[in-house]
């Protein structure tokens, strides 16, 4: 849908904000009109194996291989793309890569695959309800990776964590935000008490944080044109020079390359501890030390 809307925007030389959709692709089109407020898959992917080198090198660690198990749409498949390439970069061997039918009722025969291959990490790329069955089904089956380093999506779900309770612990995934950044990010605690109030007392999180930097990022080009005109839009756009106090999420502030992106995007990852999401990277970042390895379904069952 983004792919097809921000094509129909270039059409009509319109410009077009996206603030939550990953997929690298959108800033490789050479489209003019197109801005992207938040990270891409590569900047998250970068950052799990960022985490992987620096993570192994402070706690004595050596992680040497991953598993890559994705969903087979385009932001399962371009995720799992990338990750293979960033391992082979980082002399990680790929053990399996696995792609399954999204949305499907069994992955059995997909997780005994990676209990057997036994990678150090499992990086998965799927959406809500595939994200329950994979956990799910290794619980079943008793496959216990050392990390779950997962690529957004159903591991940050609104539901994920009050849905799956216990069985959650110790899953980290890549995220633009985390609300345990309220003591760092000034403006957080404002919008999230507004959002609150206006959502019947649900806190923001990942998808809310990023439409509303992407929206305020309009906003405020749309205040420097004086206009709605698209061309003067367009070029106030590309004049973007936000501040990081000026946002609500860890990025060092909004400023647009030649292609559209952010340039100044800062991703992180969190983990679930004690039934909550906790920044854990980047380390100047964090509010609790890495939980490792991943609590196994048996520890986890005497939590």
């Amino acid at each position: 849908m983004t792919a097809a809307a921000s094509q129909a925007a270039e059409r009509a030389g319109v410009p077009f904000v996206n603030a939550e959709s990953s997929q690298p692709a959108l800033t490789q089109r050479g489209l003019k009109y197109f801005f992207r407020t938040s990270p891409t898959d590569e900047a998250f992917s970068q950052l799990m194996f960022d985490f992987l080198m620096e993570f192994g090198a402070k706690s004595g660690q050596t992680f040497q291989s991953v598993s890559i198990f994705h969903e087979d749409t385009a932001y399962g498949t371009d995720s799992a793309k990338v990750q293979e390439r960033l391992a082979k970069d980082a002399g990680i061997k790929v053990l399996e890569k696995i792609a399954y039918k999204a949305q499907t009722t069994s992955l059995t025969s997909e997780v005994q695959r990676l209990k057997a291959a036994n990678a150090d990490v499992l990086m998965p790329s799927s959406y809500t309800s595939d994200t329950f069955l994979l956990l799910r089904t290794a619980k079943e089956l008793d496959y216990n990776p050392k990390l779950i380093v997962a690529q957004n999506a159903g591991f940050t779900d609104p539901t994920f964590i009050t849905t799956m309770g216990k069985d959650a612990e110790g899953a980290i995934t890549r995220s633009p935000y985390n609300s345990d950044l309220e003591g760092r990010i000034p403006l957080l605690s404002k919008v999230n008490a507004i959002f609150k109030k206006l959502s019947n007392g649900r806190d923001l999180s990942d998808v809310p944080a990023r439409a509303f930097t992407g929206f305020m990022t309009l906003l405020d080009a749309l205040d420097r044109a004086g206009s709605t005109d698209p061309e003067k839009l367009r070029a106030a756009l590309a004049a973007t020079n936000i501040p990081a106090d000026q946002l609500i999420v860890p990025y060092r502030g909004i400023r647009f390359d030649a292609t559209g992106q952010n340039e100044l995007v800062r991703p992180l990852l969190m983990q679930v501890q004690k039934g909550k999401y906790c920044t854990i990277y980047p380390f100047e970042l964090a509010s609790c030390p890495v939980l490792f390895p991943t609590p196994t379904w048996a520890e986890k069952a005497k939590m």
